[in-house]
């Protein structure tokens, strides 16, 4: 069964149904127009991965798959080889029969800090909104969901995703290649995670609407962004660059956040983390050989970034939707 049709045999017959309908047309346009100019050298790569099953499963800790019985170097080069095909890995870290894929993130440690404030993930249907290669849709797996489904349009990391998927064909984890502005309004996921996105959006407002809109009532959103210090009335707006990414809009304070949320109509609105990037979370690694974090701060300043203005400081929010 390929990935197509096996997200499609999940959708039918839930809530989720109707959405299956939107995406077939989406999915077999996705597939017939080229996006990428790798997208034929990542095909062959990912069947150069062993047929191999995997003994030993763990998503509750970590992100790890393995054999009971050890691979010999020359396998395990070869698998390697393969992997770095799929570089930069940014999101992670994954170990993968024995491999250790050491990320540009630490996505372990935010998943660390927002676990112990979000509903249990048992037995709910969730959607990650932005979800990069797929790391916290294994985690959120192993906290036991019921479905976990996650949308990104970046098509490298579609197919980091499915170098795991692989070896979990059965598992109730699924990536679409798609934004959040492809889907229909549903109503139907339990819990909504939205990490790393939010400054993205040229329309932050729009954007919590569509997250909102995905949501059962009663449904959770975990909202992850950067903030900066202020009141209710402090959002800053960088110009054509902040810590060099073109692609930043908006970053409020975190009270002013709170009340963009509060008119969008959520409710229970808590903020229950924050905490500054550190140069230890987000960094080159082998990996991702690219300049990171280090590279876009000042280097006489770490408060600030290269463009003068503060530093990533990223807090956590829950919401309640009515």
């Amino acid at each position: 069964m390929n990935w197509k049709s096996a997200l499609y045999a999940e959708l039918i017959g839930t809530e989720l149904e109707k959405w299956a309908a939107h995406l077939i047309p989406q999915l077999e346009q996705w597939e017939n127009i080229a996006n990428h100019g790798d997208r034929k050298k990542w095909q062959k790569q990912l069947q150069q991965l062993p047929a191999i099953k995997a003994d030993k499963v763990d998503l509750k800790s970590q992100v790890s798959i393995s054999q009971v019985d050890a691979f010999g170097h020359a396998q395990t080069a070869h698998i390697e080889s393969v992997l770095k095909q799929f570089m930069p890995w940014r999101k992670g870290p994954f170990h993968f029969f024995g491999i250790d894929i050491d990320t540009e993130w630490r996505s372990d440690w935010k998943w660390d800090r927002v676990l112990p404030h979000i509903a249990p993930l048992a037995n709910r249907k969730v959607l990650d909104v932005g979800c990069g290669s797929g790391y916290h849709l294994f985690r959120m797996l192993g906290e036991d969901a019921k479905l976990v489904i996650g949308i990104d349009p970046t098509e490298l990391f579609f197919y980091q995703f499915q170098v795991f998927k692989k070896y979990l064909p059965k598992m109730s984890v699924h990536y679409v290649p798609l934004g959040i502005e492809d889907m229909p309004t549903l109503n139907a996921f339990d819990t909504v995670f939205s990490m790393g996105v939010l400054y993205h959006r040229r329309d932050p407002i729009e954007f919590l609407y569509q997250l909102k809109n995905q949501l059962v009532s009663g449904g959770q959103l975990v909202l992850e962004t950067i903030v900066i210090d202020g009141d209710e009335t402090s959002v800053l707006m960088p110009g054509e660059r902040y810590a060099q990414m073109r692609n930043v809009w908006f970053l409020p304070s975190s009270e002013a956040l709170m009340q963009w949320l509060s008119r969008v109509g959520f409710v229970d609105i808590k903020k229950v983390d924050e905490n500054t990037t550190t140069v230890e979370e987000q960094r080159t690694t082998d990996w991702m050989t690219n300049h990171s974090l280090a590279d876009f701060l000042d280097p006489t300043n770490r408060t600030l970034t290269i463009e003068g203005y503060p530093a990533p400081k990223r807090a956590v929010f829950t919401a309640i939707k009515k």
